[in-house]
């Protein structure tokens, strides 16, 4: 990638967002980034004020840019109208901003969740916003990552507070794949420059651990970073269905565990598919888990995230 070209990034200011600033600034790369709210200045950061309901916002997002890394879009919603508009029309807007303003590329940030459409509604939008940018005509790459971790993650933040305790609640039996923040950063930056590699195609990385983490096993190494012994007590679907509720009569539209989420955390095997590793001459995970476990144990304490 040239680093006089201009790249433009949905969902900056979000957890995955924010890497991918740090891992630009690192390269000396200019970054024009989306936002809801007021921004300190950054170098080599230029926030254009907008969201992706915002037409305008996301053409001024898009001038001049060589491409956009569209990771913004909905995790958690109260209903199914919150995750169609955040990540099918919100991407629509995204892909019609790019053909009226010439970005012929786009990155596109999904999920695993969009395999098993059937197990959720947040997974069944992220595929349709998948079929979109499939179909838009653009030079795209599309990029499912499993579970994401690091410094600044609130999904993860839960476990590692339980594991403190000394007992992690996990699903069913099962087992999954994880990747650490600031290697998918660097990974979304890499397949920017277009090329045969990874034109029109997706990519499902990981950590590099062979099979994936069984649940236990994530649990026992999230205790290790604490430098606490857990017990991890896997619940039944039943459980992490009242779990879901208990969580939404408590906390409201804030609630973590909704029964939408509780429904595709009971799936047995969230771990990459096999071939879909992005290509080795662009991107190959650098960070060991455990030792990225270890350091984001470090930012929760010193962030007064683990209290």
């Amino acid at each position: 990638m040239k680093r006089d070209e201009l790249v433009a990034v949905t969902g900056a200011t979000g957890f995955v967002g924010q890497a991918v600033l740090l891992a630009a600034a690192r390269q000396n790369l200019d970054v024009r980034a989306l936002t809801r709210r007021k921004q300190r200045l950054r170098g080599g950061v230029e926030w254009v004020d907008g969201d992706l309901g915002n037409t305008a916002a996301l053409k001024r997002l898009m001038e001049g840019a060589s491409a956009v890394i569209h990771i913004a879009g909905v995790v958690n919603a109260p209903d199914a109208a919150g995750f169609e508009e955040g990540n099918v029309h919100g991407t629509l807007r995204v892909i019609e901003a790019a053909h009226d303003m010439g970005v012929a590329r786009v990155v596109h940030v999904s999920s695993l969740a969009a395999r098993e459409p059937e197990l959720s509604i947040y997974g069944a939008s992220k595929l349709r916003g998948e079929k979109l940018v499939r179909a838009s005509g653009l030079d795209w790459t599309v990029v499912r990552p499993p579970a994401v971790y690091g410094p600044r993650d609130t999904e993860m933040l839960e476990l590692f507070r339980f594991a403190r305790r000394g007992v992690v609640p996990l699903p069913p039996g099962g087992k999954l794949s994880i990747i650490h923040v600031a290697d998918l950063a660097q990974l979304l930056l890499s397949l920017v420059p277009s090329g045969e590699d990874v034109t029109h195609l997706l990519f499902e990385p990981d950590d590099g651990e062979p099979g994936g983490w069984t649940h236990v096993r994530l649990a026992h190494a999230i205790g290790a970073a604490l430098y606490r012994r857990v017990r991890p007590l896997s619940l039944s679907p039943r459980m992490v269905g009242w779990a879901a509720r208990a969580d939404r009569m408590m906390r409201g539209a804030k609630a973590k565990l909704t029964p939408d989420r509780a429904r595709y955390m009971c799936h047995p095997d969230w771990t990459v598919g096999e071939g879909l590793m992005p290509p080795a001459t662009r991107w190959r995970p650098r960070i060991d888990t455990l030792e990225g476990l270890r350091s984001t144990a470090a930012w929760y304490h010193e962030a007064g995230w683990l209290k």
